[in-house]
């Protein structure tokens, strides 16, 4: 039986399958049958030692993952009862069924989904009277969960009774505070934990009933966390003491594949794991069986830039000599056209749209596609995400142009109360009873019955008078202009800024170029109307899945999956990476998510950017993720220009500067040598060209410095 398990492994596997005894940490590389490792060695444990499926804990993040890894182990032992193969939150829920009645609360407790905790807050700003000028349900989920994960709240909902919690919130001292009581008062009243109180109600649980810890300490011998590299503090310290008896834990995970710290994951756990465990095994998976030569040459060249990394170079299995090619584009829709081209051409030689997957960082790099599929006839499927021009914030905003153009019915429903303008059900259904007995538009009878009483206190004048302002002019202004100027009128941009809803600010931020790029090339028919007839023709086009259609999704989404062939596209500065980046580590993740996409290609990998001005005038320069990875390995179709090379070089160089806080290092009255000029001291330090303005003792007047040039720092000037 061990042959059979053992059979069809290759070295470090079977080490991973066979090592069952003590702390054991398996760094397995992309495409190196990490998931057979696991499942394999799940039934060692089982089918050659013995072992209960009872007593094994074998945890993975997704249920999906889990679901997988029982079908493939029930083949192998022969057995439906597999034990615990779940996620964190899963194991979590089995452990409070059996043992939450030590908090005297009942074993059928109710778990909230995000729907379920919106209508909660929901009902709680109705009675604070609050909305969304005050907070978002946004906003206060992550408050509340971040409040969770470092305050002791537990004792709040187990050590006091209602009226004494519902004291708490009435007598709060601020309002953020009474609502975080409110939440805690309403979860206990009904028995009910969300998914943060899942972990935090079992740890609880272990560290203050020794007993029960014990029991479950014991009662798991072999304990085996899968992606290790993406858990949590909380997580981190569940398995900690789930394993602190028989001292059998097993984890598998690449630190160069974290990629979710914004979710609390820290690859430190993984990178660190030999220091917290000094007698911890270390096995090295880096074989990769899913990806040619090049493509493995490519993604090792990358993330050896990263130094928060344990050192490995993935080894290609495949033998298949088929070139990565890097495309750079004038033109973001010349980067479309280009990609649909090489589609059509592997379409040709005979492959399947579904082999076929295009991934980028962001859902809005996806508009400028969606159009020229939609053009050329190519079928495509977005995951996680819908359609550029179904998105609610892209409806929103056409609406208000539609009005503006057309003053529609469909559009007057769907905006006039967006930003909230106390326009709610009972007036609209005012104005629907007007519209069927004056047979009018709903805009007219809004018009008709601006001075009735029922709209005094409404913003319903400033709607009219939005609609109409533009209605008066908008034949004269430009598109990009008009569009502006809806956003900043109406309040809806500002509503988004006032939420934090920064992908959607992101898409209007692509809608605007869109719209940038139409006014350039649309010549004559530039008008409004031209324009919402365009983009009619995107949004009534009935996309539905196609089983043979090629896959479209963030590098996030796709995360775990493989396709033969992988467009990476919108490899751009500000794009990928993200503008948001602003320290090392964050950039350091960037780069994990570059190496993540390039390592999801079996056969044939394509690298794409485009250039040409951004919206707010900024110039579009190749991704460091380009330059990152030695030229020999790429194909370019085309060379880029030596000025754009060296101005792309220049623009990351500095930014590297300004992430690695060289620019933060020196302060004003600081005496500094520079190399050429001698000594001086600084005088003024510009931010916005990276520069220290430093006046040289050997000058007359100051220069300017630029961060990257190396200064020795000799001291202060005396005050």
């Amino acid at each position: 039986m061990a042959a059979d398990i053992l059979e069809n492994l290759n070295e470090e596997q079977r080490q991973a399958v066979a090592s069952t005894e003590g702390y054991i940490r398996v760094i397995a590389g992309a495409g190196s049958g990490k998931t057979k490792a696991l499942t394999n060695r799940f039934a060692y444990l089982v089918n050659e030692l013995g072992i209960a499926t009872s007593n094994i804990l074998c945890v993975t993040f997704t249920n999906k993952a889990a679901n997988e890894m029982k079908k493939r182990i029930r083949t192998m032992i022969g057995d439906n009862d597999t034990g615990y193969i779940c996620t964190f939150h899963g194991f979590c829920v089995q452990v409070l069924k059996e043992e939450i009645h030590v908090l005297n609360y009942p074993k059928s407790f109710m778990i909230l989904d995000m729907e379920d905790v919106n209508a909660m807050l929901h009902s709680i700003f109705e009675d604070m009277g609050l909305n969304s000028k005050n907070y978002t349900f946004s906003t206060i989920t992550d408050m509340i969960t971040f409040r969770k994960c470092r305050e002791d709240y537990l004792k709040d909902i187990l050590n006091t009774n209602h009226d004494e919690l519902k004291s708490k919130f009435l007598n709060a001292e601020n309002e953020k505070d009474a609502i975080f009581y409110r939440y805690l008062y309403e979860q206990k009243k009904c028995y009910a934990l969300d998914f943060d109180d899942l972990i935090n109600f079992a740890l609880y649980i272990y560290e203050n009933h020794e007993d029960i810890r014990l029991k479950w300490q014991k009662k798991l011998e072999y304990i085996m966390v899968d992606e290790f590299q993406d858990v949590n503090v909380r997580q981190y310290k569940l398995a900690q003491i789930l394993s602190d008896y028989h001292h059998n834990l097993f984890i598998v995970g690449d630190p160069d594949q974290t990629i979710y710290s914004w979710r609390g994951a820290k690859v430190e756990y993984i990178l660190n794991f030999d220091k917290e465990y000094p007698s911890a095994q270390t096995i090295l998976m880096n074989k990769n069986y899913r990806s040619t030569p090049n493509i493995i040459n490519v993604s090792n060249s990358l993330i050896t830039k990263n130094k928060k990394r344990i050192e490995k170079s993935l080894i290609p299995m495949k033998n298949i000599e088929i070139p990565v090619i890097f495309h750079h584009a004038r033109t973001t829709k010349a980067e479309a056209e280009w990609i649909a081209t090489q589609i059509k051409l592997i379409i040709e030689s005979g492959k399947s749209l579904r082999n076929i997957a295009i991934l980028y960082r962001s859902h809005f790099v996806s508009r400028s596609f969606e159009e020229i599929f939609i053009k050329e006839k190519i079928p495509y499927t977005i995951y996680s995400g819908i359609e550029f021009y179904k998105r609610k914030e892209i409806k929103d905003v056409l609406c208000y142009l539609r009005m503006i153009a057309y003053a529609d019915d469909i559009s007057f429903t769907r905006i006039v109360n967006l930003p909230k303008r106390n326009v709610g059900e009972k007036r609209m259904a005012f104005l629907k009873d007007h519209v069927e007995k004056n047979n009018c538009t709903m805009y007219s009878a809004l018009q008709t019955n601006l001075n009735d009483e029922i709209f005094k206190k409404t913003g319903a004048k400033d709607f009219i008078a939005l609609i109409d302002k533009y209605k008066a002019v908008y034949e004269e202004m430009k598109l990009s202009e008009l569009l502006t100027g809806v956003l900043n009128d109406s309040g809806y941009e500002a509503l988004l800024r006032t939420n934090g809803e920064q992908d959607r600010l992101d898409n209007l931020a692509e809608l605007k170029q869109s719209i940038f790029e139409y006014e350039n090339t649309a010549g004559e028919e530039c008008a409004l109307t031209d324009y919402l007839e365009k983009i009619s023709l995107f949004t009534n086009l009935d996309q539905k899945e196609s089983i043979d259609s090629v896959q479209m999704m963030t590098i996030h989404t796709a995360k775990g999956l493989e396709f033969p062939f992988v467009f990476v596209c919108g490899l751009n500065e500000g794009v990928f990476p993200s503008k948001h980046i602003d320290t090392q580590d964050k950039m350091e993740e960037e780069r994990r998510l570059a190496y993540v996409a390039y390592t999801r290609a079996e056969n044939a990998l394509f690298l794409s950017d485009a250039e040409g001005i951004n919206y707010d005038g900024s110039f579009r320069y190749p991704s460091r993720f380009i330059f990152n990875v030695e030229k020999a390995y790429l194909n370019y179709t085309v060379e880029l220009a030596g000025r754009l090379e060296r101005d792309a070089c220049q623009y990351i160089e500095q930014n590297e500067m300004k992430l690695n806080g060289s620019n933060k290092s020196l302060k004003i009255k600081d005496i500094v040598k520079h190399s050429v000029f001698g000594q001086g001291v600084i005088v003024n330090i510009n931010q916005e060209t990276s520069s220290y303005e430093i006046q040289f003792d050997r000058m007359e007047t100051t220069r300017s410095i630029n961060f990257r040039i190396k200064l020795e720092y000799l001291g202060r000037e005396v005050e």
